[in-house]
């Protein structure tokens, strides 16, 4: 049973049918799906969730699909870990990290929107998905669609690393590579999205796509005994998850699954890329378009299509953000791993070092409980790191130069130290 009533204009209101549109006519705004909320409370409970697989359709009710899940049957679902060991290196009580660096079958948080979004598409009718993507989106699409039987084509900015662009090109979709930035490549995609009339998810299907993002929230939540943490901190990009994230928590209070909807959320931007964070200390809704020069691939959009929904999500809820330089963002990949052997994106490197600033300007208390949403693998992103890390120690095969090696190795930090000063 579908609870959908049709789509609505974000800005001023014009009620939409269920149909692949996601811009307003009158106003140019964009469009978001509208639920009978009063029908879905009669119709979902804990115990109705709690019965069902652990993947994202869990919390189908609030998920725009008509019929039955066609992909995404073993997406969602991902662990919140109990980070004690980097929750004493800031010096905070009560840490989790939401690991999407785990998602089925790409590694990324876009497993989610991507489920949803190709569900929608065979719904419609299309035969051909595509999308405009910084290389996790491309590998998603690229995934599913080869498990759902549909032709796709993905489109991604030249320069990407390696292990995105192979990460899509498996899957055998027809991967293609534009000169210039993401903002160029997206543009491009509207413009085929007209002229050739296939799905793409995060253009003419965005207002479905977008809904997926909000089965992370409804994760955490749930994962926290059906309660919210205090402070969740999210990476910004395009601005699809974080208010979404903000959505899908007042949503659960809306229809009865949590008691207490107050939280606080935080955006996080690579400082090479953060026409948000510009925004947010400047208190202004005017999202300044910026040339993106980042390692962090994932997150380098400098026009992010729902910034401004960004901007309000976090003063709606009395949170903030801040951004990271890249030496910033490899500190915080190299602490995650070290402290919590999860080895993330650059992405998920910028929230690390975002979240560390933020408790230590004390906009995050020490004492109440803070996520980490980390959204994408670092196995796709070596590149970032592979002149940061130790390289191998390389000896001969007999236990005697082992032996040479260990002795070296484990002398006191101390006397290392006195040695190195001569």
């Amino acid at each position: 049973m579908s609870f959908v009533k049709g789509l609505k204009c974000k800005e001023c209101g014009q009620d939409y049918p269920k149909k692949p549109l996601h811009v307003c006519e009158t106003c140019f705004g964009p469009l978001e799906v509208i639920y009978d909320y009063e029908q879905i409370r009669k119709n979902i409970s804990r115990e109705k969730i709690a019965s069902r697989p652990h993947n994202l359709w869990r919390y189908r009710e609030l998920l725009p699909i008509d019929g039955e899940p066609r992909t995404g049957l073993h997406s969602g679902f991902t662990p919140l870990i109990r980070a004690d060991r980097l929750a004493k290196v800031f010096g905070v009580k009560e840490l989790y990290l939401k690991d999407d660096s785990v998602n089925h079958p790409t590694f990324s948080y876009k497993d989610r929107v991507v489920s949803v979004a190709i569900t929608k598409a065979m719904e419609f009718g299309y035969d051909t998905v595509s999308c405009a993507s910084t290389g996790n989106l491309a590998n998603s699409v690229a995934a599913h669609a080869a498990k759902a039987g549909l032709n796709c084509y993905v489109f991604i900015p030249d320069g990407l690393e390696q292990g995105k662009i192979i990460g899509s090109a498996i899957y055998e979709p027809h991967v293609v590579s534009i000169r210039g930035n993401y903002d160029d490549v997206n543009r491009l995609c509207s413009e085929i999205a007209d002229k050739y009339e296939w799905a793409f998810v995060n253009v003419n299907l965005r207002p479905y796509y977008a809904e997926g993002a909000k089965t992370h929230g409804f994760e955490v939540a749930e994962q926290l005994g059906w309660k919210l943490p205090r402070h969740i901190v999210v990476a910004s990009a395009g601005g699809t998850i974080l208010p979404k994230v903000a959505q899908g928590f007042h949503e659960l209070k809306r229809v009865g699954l949590i008691e207490d909807d107050h939280f606080k959320i935080y955006s996080a931007q690579a400082e090479g890329s953060a026409p948000i964070i510009h925004a947010l200390k400047s208190g202004t809704d005017l999202i300044n378009p910026v040339k993106p020069q980042t390692i962090a691939t994932s997150i380098a959009i400098g026009n992010p299509a729902d910034g401004y929904y960004v901007l309000q999500a976090i003063r709606e809820s009395g949170g903030w953000g801040e951004s990271a330089t890249d030496e910033e963002i490899i500190e915080g990949i190299k602490l995650l791993a070290r402290t919590e052997g999860i080895f993330t994106e650059p992405a998920g490197g910028t929230e690390v070092a975002v979240t560390q600033k933020l408790i230590q300007q004390g906009r995050i208390p020490r004492d109440e409980s803070i996520v980490i949403s980390i959204t994408g693998n670092g196995y796709k992103t070596l590149e970032a790191v592979a002149n940061c890390v130790a390289k191998p120690f390389t000896i001969n095969a007999t236990l005697p130069h082992f032996d040479e090696l260990y002795k070296k190795l484990a002398e006191p930090i101390s006397d290392k130290a006195l040695a190195a000063k001569g």
